[in-house]
């Protein structure tokens, strides 16, 4: 049996690579779903066999794809999230009313604590929850009916709800970001929510420090310190120690701090990776150089480049697209849109190619398998 399974979704279908330990033979399966957009593949942290693919596209629509036997094979859950929501406003990019509209699932987010309940990130921002395994959704209206929801307004890619936490230790508390809104923490299981911007600062916004209008593009927590938030937005990588409640800049010296991905490392909750894109509207590494930054808690950053190409490389890395296994030395894995997959089987330090010539990846998840 492998150690690891590695679900990658991508603009073509989806792909399941599997290793031993050791990290470095690989075998892939796929693609499922060939020739459609997977914008995310997660598995359930309760049950090894349990995945969850989320296809959308222009001509079939958003469906959810489910598997329990490891992605041998998959049955779909079909769509209730339009019809499973209730009809809202928020502003278009001219200040003018918008009335909501469903187009596609960014994220999924299974629970720690039932392998029958899942959360479902949205575009337009909204949050789902299934307590039957996907097959059926109802949103959680709180977020939406948030006093600011009104104000919302969204990114480049979408007014979409891309980032969801859960608290392994306490099952009421879940964090969310929105592209681009901001950040929200519900300490009720959805039922209310507070803003958790308290520090961000966005020079393109009228009010750089205003509640909502920061464009987040990724969260991440250690499960054993669920008050300690990373944060890459746009411009800026943050940290906060409790909970969101106020943050602090850690970009230090970072060649860019600009980027879409933040990650920690299974063992040690301290330390935290990003991958630098030069700016907001060139969207590739500095220099062409692919670099994965590490950095102990913030400010002083280290480059990784062993194995990762050095010249002429001009890919983006999506902010779904990084995850970590929890084996005893730590992997780190990240894709790109050029269709590469990358693992680092010693915490950053070397890196190999799991693949090569996918489609442009969109989510990277492992799976770490007893």
């Amino acid at each position: 049996m492998p150690n690891v399974r590695v679900l990658i979704g991508t603009h073509k279908g989806a792909f399941i690579a599997t290793s031993d330990a050791g990290r470095k033979n690989w075998k892939i399966s796929g693609p499922f779903f060939g020739g459609l957009p997977i914008y995310h593949v997660k598995g359930s942290p309760l049950n090894p066999d349990r995945i969850w693919a989320s296809q959308t596209d222009d001509w079939f629509g958003q469906v959810v794809h489910r598997s329990d036997d490891g992605g041998v094979t998959w049955a779909a859950m079909g769509n209730e999230f339009a019809y499973a929501s209730k009809p809202g406003t928020h502003q278009w990019y001219d200040g003018t009313p918008h009335p909501w509209d469903f187009k596609r699932v960014w994220h999924f987010e299974p629970s720690y604590h039932d392998a029958d309940t899942l959360y479902a990130g949205v575009e337009d921002a909204a949050l789902f929850k299934s307590t039957d395994g996907g097959a059926t959704w109802a949103e959680l209206a709180g977020l939406r009916d948030h006093r600011t929801g009104s104000q919302w307004m969204p990114g480049a890619g979408g007014l979409c709800l891309h980032t969801i936490i859960l608290d392994p230790h306490n099952p009421q508390r879940i964090v969310t970001a929105i592209s681009a809104a901001g950040a929200f923490r519900s300490d009720d299981g959805g039922e209310t929510w507070k803003t958790i911007t308290k520090g961000l600062k966005s020079n393109f916004l009228p009010d750089p420090e205003s509640e909502v209008g920061h464009c987040v593009h990724h969260i991440a927590m250690h499960p054993s310190h669920p008050n300690v938030l990373f944060m890459q937005k746009h411009w800026d990588v943050m940290r906060s120690d409790d909970a969101g409640d106020t943050w602090r800049e850690i970009s230090g010296n970072l060649p860019s701090d600009f980027g879409f991905v933040v990650d920690v490392h299974a063992h040690d909750p301290q330390t935290i990776y990003v991958v630098p894109i030069k700016s907001d509207s060139e969207h590739y590494p500095p220099d062409g150089k692919l670099r994965v930054y590490r950095s102990k808690g913030g400010d002083e950053w280290q480059p990784l480049t062993q194995g990762l190409p050095q010249e002429n490389c001009y890919v983006n890395v999506l902010r779904d697209a990084m995850a970590v296994d929890t084996l005893d030395e730590c992997g780190i894995y990240f894709g790109t849109t050029g269709g590469q997959v990358y693992v680092s089987p010693d915490g950053g330090d070397n890196w190999l190619a799991i693949a090569e010539n996918l489609p442009a990846v969109k989510s990277v998840e492992v799976q770490t398998l007893k």
